[in-house]
């Protein structure tokens, strides 16, 4: 992965992490890493493991696609804050949700296609 790219991640981790309120320590502490893991990923002077974004990815409740650069038409960081959202609900009340959305993107498309 080039170096550009490293930098972008660790700061994606960064934010997410400042988003819990957490410090470096203690986010290495829950996630059983060293800190100067994190530190390093952060700076992006260290391309992490899959089982280490797992385990920021499960901590920070943060879609792995948050982490990567997309191209995406869709606002990425606005999905990305709303998976993260529905990831940190239960699994009865994520239903709801996504069936809640399902309703209403229905519905605005049903509208969307009226002339």
């Amino acid at each position: 992965m080039p170096e550009d790219k490293f930098i972008f991640l660790g700061k994606r981790i960064r934010t997410a992490r400042k988003e819990c309120h957490l410090t470096q320590q203690e986010l290495a502490d829950q996630c059983g890493l060293a800190v100067k893991t994190i530190q390093d990923i952060e700076k992006g002077r260290k391309n992490p493991t899959y089982e280490t974004l797992c385990f920021l990815i499960d901590r920070l409740g943060i879609s792995g696609n948050a982490l990567f650069p997309s191209n995406s038409i869709v606002d990425s960081e606005i999905l990305e804050i709303f998976l993260g959202k529905l990831q940190c609900c239960n699994e009865k009340n994520q239903k709801v949700i996504l069936n809640s959305l399902m309703f209403l993107v229905e519905q605005l498309l049903e509208v969307q296609d009226t002339p």
